[in-house]
């Protein structure tokens, strides 16, 4: 298949999230139904020097990275990645690291050990749908495997 070119609508993003914590297979990364919204932020490691020979000028050189995406969307009983996500509110330690997969609509793929942190699990004015948010930390070294 060849790869997709041109713009697209953000609701392209496919991700899916692993329903049996670092240990999820294949067959249990699930979707999670509801998400309205998705940011990336993406923190590079960057030491700089200045050696006599730059006559001034900074060196750089840059030595890690981290990846943390936020999402928002509503609860949503039932539906396995959903239900997943706003179980694990409580976890801490290991017991907060999953598997996470991110298909681009290029068809490129980012898949990646991470640490999840739910930051509201139903929450919301009394007439609101009731809220699901998370972070997904990047936990080690991703892996890109871009569109073909």
């Amino acid at each position: 298949m060849a790869a997709k070119t041109g713009v697209y609508p953000v609701f392209e993003n496919k991700f899916k999230i692993g329903t049996s914590g670092s240990a999820s297979t294949t067959e249990q990364m699930a979707t999670v139904s509801n998400l309205e919204t998705f940011s990336v932020s993406i923190d590079g490691n960057v030491e700089e020097w200045k050696p006599m020979e730059a006559e001034g000028w900074v060196r750089r050189l840059k030595t890690g990275s981290s990846l943390k995406i936020s999402f928002s969307g509503k609860r949503c009983i039932g539906d396995a990645g959903n239900d997943y996500v706003a179980g694990s509110f409580i976890n801490t330690g290991v017991s907060a690291s999953t598997k996470f997969e991110w298909e681009f609509p290029s068809g490129a793929k980012l898949e990646m050990p991470c640490v999840m942190n739910v930051t509201n699990v139903g929450g919301g004015d009394s007439t609101n749908v009731a809220a699901l948010e998370f972070e997904i930390q990047s936990d080690g070294k991703p892996t890109f495997t871009p569109a073909s």
